[in-house]
């Protein structure tokens, strides 16, 4: 009973967001009071997703990183071009036009980790990708901004670092190394590590939302319309990309939601910072966008592969 129970709260995964995400959006009250754990949440989310992970997951990855060179590279050139022909499409100011360009700069989010875990994706791939992308950001976000928009900006690459290697590395091998440790009795509770997974990046995304509100609020037609062509954009491209170098469904999985799914949340930070509060509304939009595109495909991907599975 339990486990079917654990089951529909994993499977309906959008849905919890797109609500949670409107609860959020209207009463942000008690989402900003635990701004203060959402590190700690996110480090319980990937220790649940390193607990269901195996070593021949990552031993796979290892055998073939050209994967991660082709999915980095199309990362930083699939997304930062795609934003500046929307801006010059959409006929958007310079401010606006420079934080969608940033927006298409940054590295893959975090929550992708999540999200292609859920979609029964390559999770150790785009964990890959997550952490490469990171680490190269402090340079090439920056640069392709100020290439494509003529904003420069100063990131802390270290800060970077350490935040990944708190967050995302750490706990994942934290929960890898209990499951290899503590297999039996990890086997017996597995179903809980999924649900804790989407428990708490529900609570992170809907965190997001709630910081980002004011934004939200001066979100115009154009630049909401940009920012969704921009994602669905990427997600597809993504897939194109897997497609053509021939990787397999999960990998293809895996490419859409990373290369679509933008940090989004650090382009908000960079652009309230260096270049004004105008360019910080497409980049508010797209963590709300990304986040509800990604949902959806996740929960479809995640189905699709329970119905295989069951014939």
């Amino acid at each position: 009973m339990l486990r079917k129970i654990l089951g529909f709260y994993t499977k309906y995964f959008a849905v919890w967001v797109i609500i949670l995400g409107v609860v959020a959006y209207f009463w942000p009250g008690p989402f900003l009071a635990m701004k203060s754990y959402n590190e700690l949440f996110f480090g319980i989310t990937m220790f649940g997703i390193g607990a269901v992970l195996q070593i021949e997951d990552f031993k796979r990855i290892a055998a073939k990183p050209v994967i991660v060179l082709i999915g980095c590279c199309s990362q930083f050139s699939i997304m930062p071009l795609g934003a500046f022909f929307l801006a010059k499409l959409f006929n958007l100011p310079p401010e606006i036009a420079a934080g969608l360009i940033l927006t298409g700069s940054a590295p893959g989010a975090m929550a992708s980790n999540v999200m292609s875990y859920i979609a029964k994706a390559d999770t150790a791939y785009s964990v890959s990708l997550t952490t490469v992308s990171t680490l190269l950001c402090p340079l090439l976000t920056p640069g392709l901004t100020f290439l494509l928009a003529g904003s420069a900006m100063k990131v802390s690459f270290w800060a970077m670092v350490v935040s990944v290697i708190k967050m995302v590395i750490v706990p994942l091998f934290v929960g890898f190394g209990f499951r290899h440790y503590f297999r039996k009795a990890v086997e017996k509770i597995l179903p809980i590590f999924p649900a804790i997974s989407v428990t708490f990046i529900i609570f992170i995304c809907s965190l997001v939302i709630a910081l980002n509100r004011n934004y939200l609020l001066m979100i115009t037609g154009p630049i909401l319309a940009a920012g969704v062509v921009l994602n669905i954009y990427g997600m597809s491209s993504g897939f194109a990309v897997g497609t053509l170098f021939r990787m397999g469904k999960k990998q293809r999985r895996t490419l859409a939601i990373e290369i679509g799914m933008q940090n989004a949340g650090l382009g908000t930070v960079l652009a309230l910072k260096h270049i004004g509060e105008k360019a910080a509304m497409p980049t508010a939009a797209f963590v709300f966008i990304c986040i509800i595109t990604a949902s959806i495909m996740a929960a479809i991907w995640q189905r699709k592969t329970d119905k295989i599975s069951s014939i």
